[in-house]
């Protein structure tokens, strides 16, 4: 675990990463990784003498199994309210019966990630929500029709950008093609976030960007 900015922390796990924002009211998660790792978050909290039963709200930014993977278990350990969004709510909740990745790659994939428990949600956000104090929502379709992004008002604005984007050495990145709905509408919300004022951004995959970070966007379209 890291502190990307004061009370704004990056656990990685694996080739996903997932985000610990301290408040007032208790811990904030962004995504909580793969199947299976609510015990690796729990010692890394441990690193900062906090615990997974002080996580009051887990923010969803997509349904992806690398992203969801341990929300059960999280919910079951700490009682916190699940936010997605309406459209990948189906995919979470079990509505909509889990489909394997396409191509050889993704099946591979898929069994090593291995089966994602469905969870209840608590609350559906749309479009410039405000789930929480400070934090703002921002639909960002594209690598998959409810995915979320959320901009979180502190050190001059730090946006939570899951996979709407990535990052590559220090670059903003467009997120992977072979699994996105839909790369031309995940470029137009990577242009929508463009346009918004944040001076850091992390990522699902991919270190932070600290300082200047909307140029970084601005500069990768």
């Amino acid at each position: 675990m890291r502190e990307v900015i004061d009370g704004v922390f990056e656990i990685r796990l694996g080739y996903v990463n997932v985000h610990v924002v301290v408040t007032d009211d208790g811990l904030v998660l962004v995504d909580t990784g793969l199947p299976r790792r609510a015990p690796a978050i729990e010692r890394a909290l441990r690193g900062i003498r906090r615990s997974l039963g002080e996580v009051r709200t887990v923010l969803v930014t997509h349904h992806h199994p690398d992203h969801v993977g341990s929300l059960a278990e999280v919910k079951r350990r700490s009682g916190a309210r699940l936010i997605a969004h309406a459209a990948d709510a189906p995919h979470i909740t079990g509505a909509f019966p889990a489909t394997p990745p396409a191509g050889l790659l993704g099946k591979l994939v898929g069994r090593l990630i291995g089966d994602v428990e469905p969870v209840k949600l608590d609350q559906l956000v749309a479009d410039e929500a405000e789930p929480l104090p400070g934090f703002t929502a921002l639909h960002t379709p594209g690598h998959t029709r409810g995915h979320l992004s959320f901009l979180l008002d502190r050190d001059g604005g730090i946006l939570f950008a899951g996979d709407a984007a990535g990052s590559r050495g220090g670059r903003v990145t467009p997120p992977p093609g072979p699994v996105t709905a839909d790369p031309a509408e995940a470029l137009s919300s990577m242009k929508r976030l463009a346009e918004r004022q944040f001076e850091h951004a992390v990522f699902g995959h991919g270190r932070a960007v600290t300082g200047h970070a909307v140029e970084a966007f601005r500069k990768a379209l």
